[in-house]
């Protein structure tokens, strides 16, 4: 069984490729998909495609536009979702992707540490699995192929 799992979560450091050699080393069949994690192209996607904007705002609003689309593409055709929060970003994308998951049924995965327990604890609440780290979310995915 191969799973497609949608990998919520900040773009500025390395988690991700994480969980991915992880997974490899455990020969789990998953795909994982997630936002744009090239910086400057999730930045700079609403003007390549859009043409110039007129200030920061509207280019803002056009990447964020073409950043939704693909991130709404890509969760709805993942089976499960794994929304990371870290201690060293705000992170209101992971926050909007964790809910957009409940909304659409999918079941998630909430990694927060204990730093993060009161202010996520109604996200929490709402996920499926609340874990602390990344190789626990990997071992409740693991638990799914025994």
């Amino acid at each position: 069984m191969e799973l497609t799992i949608y990998l919520a979560g900040q773009i500025h450091d390395d988690w991700r490729n994480e969980i991915r050699k992880k997974a490899e080393r455990e020969k789990l069949s998953i795909h994982f998909v997630g936002p744009q994690e090239n910086h400057a192209l999730s930045d700079d996607i609403g003007e390549k495609i859009l043409g110039e904007q007129p200030n920061k705002t509207y280019r803002d609003d056009a990447a964020s536009s073409i950043n939704n689309f693909r991130t709404r593409v890509l969760l709805q055709k993942s089976e499960a979702v794994i929304a990371y929060f870290g201690e060293s970003y705000k992170q209101w994308n992971t926050a909007m992707d964790a809910g957009a998951a409940i909304q659409a049924g999918k079941p998630l995965i909430l990694v927060r540490p204990e730093s993060l327990v009161h202010p996520l604890k109604e996200l929490s609440n709402q996920a499926d699995v609340t874990v602390e780290t990344l190789d626990q979310a990997l071992e409740v995915l693991t638990y799914l192929y025994e």
